[in-house]
């Protein structure tokens, strides 16, 4: 059985992941989680009992926390989702972004590099670093330009896009420096169940529910690629697998939309799921808001690399993912109501003067 201490496995990307592992793919499974507002233990109830999964909680910044996870679990991978990643809450407040996302990358891959280097040679044959990093650190593009591929110089134009990159440099660094076996995956937007309510598509859905505003930021024509969240743990495993050591891959859903458009799209499968909704049509609830400084305007993955060296495919098209995703949020009104907490309302009433607000 395969160990792999995965790192923010309790939030939205990771939790998928993680039971991905546990219930497909077999692997004993160390979640560290830090347990901020982003991570919801509800996503992993399911795990509870399971002998082969344990929960640690404690920040990637805790070198001593780190060093028993090694000494006592005895991973065969590391899979780093640990991130902050909301844009907004990182032009509020860059130096929590800076924390985790650089120095915290920075004393994972230390206490991997020394962990690795005391393995047998079989085991430092095999083992991997992999980590989860997003197609922010490439900038913004144009209309008519091609997709980010991997060889995109970077040109982060956000905090947190910052703060990716020089985690992704990092992970290079390691890699070529130290020959510790790394791999990086960037990925496209990801959208499906668990995430938290603060990204665009659970926030339509749950303000859209209640009557309440749809704000959408400017006139909602910035366009992102779109990746149903299982597709991509997917493709992270099969990267873990086979991928080979030292390389990144992009990863992402093919399907480029308008903000706007997507909020249109989710209205109207509300209006069918729910024909007699008092709120119907849920369109009448758009509101254009002030918008978000320094947007991004068009981000676009070019997946060839994934699909041609790994075979990799979206499992989900966009149509199908979205209504996968509202039939859950329907499905699943405890977990919805165990996030609405006080911190959560206070940060969309600072952000957009209202409660709550689309992303």
């Amino acid at each position: 059985m395969k160990r792999i201490l995965v790192t923010g496995g309790a939030g939205f990307i990771g939790s998928n992941f993680v039971l991905m592992q546990r219930k497909d793919k077999g692997a004993e499974v160390a979640n560290l989680d830090c347990l901020t507002y982003a991570s919801n233990l509800k996503n992993l109830e399911s795990l509870a009992d399971d002998p082969h999964y344990r929960l640690i909680t404690g920040s990637i910044t805790d070198r001593a926390l780190l060093r028993s996870i090694f000494d006592e679990f005895h991973p065969g991978a590391v899979v780093n989702f640990a991130a902050e990643t909301h844009v907004d809450r990182s032009i509020d407040s860059p130096g929590t972004f800076i924390q985790t996302n650089v120095v915290g990358t920075f004393h994972l891959l230390e206490e991997a590099r020394l962990y690795w280097g005391q393995l047998g040679a079989d085991e430092r044959r095999d083992f991997r670093f992999l980590h989860v990093s997003t197609d922010e650190v490439y900038g913004t593009l144009g209309p008519t330009d091609p997709p980010f591929t991997e060889t995109t110089p970077f040109a982060p134009n956000s905090p947190y896009a910052a703060s990716k990159a020089s985690s992704d440099h990092l992970v290079r660094a390691y890699n070529h420096t130290y020959g510790l076996p790394t791999l990086t995956t960037n990925c496209s937007n990801n959208y499906g169940p668990r995430q938290f309510p603060e990204k665009l598509i659970p926030l339509i859905i749950l303000n859209a529910l209640e009557g309440k505003p749809l704000p959408v930021y400017g006139d909602g024509s910035n366009i992102r690629d779109w990746l149903y969240v299982e597709d991509h743990c997917e493709a992270v495993s099969l990267v873990l697998e086979k991928g080979q050591v030292g390389e990144t891959y992009n990863i992402g859903g093919r399907c480029e939309k308008a903000n706007i458009d997507i909020v249109k799209t989710l209205c109207e499968c509300l209006d069918q799921i729910f024909p007699d909704s008092p709120n119907k049509p849920h369109s009448g609830l758009i509101t254009f808001v002030k918008d978000r400084p320094g947007h991004d305007w068009r981000y676009a993955i070019d997946c060839s690399k994934i699909e041609n060296e790994l075979g990799w495919r979206p499992g989900q098209t966009f149509e199908s993912g979205l209504r996968k995703t509202v039939e859950w949020y329907l499905q699943n009104s405890d977990w919805v109501d165990s996030i609405k907490s006080g911190e959560y309302f206070k940060w969309i009433e600072r952000q957009y003067g209202q409660s709550p607000a689309a992303r």
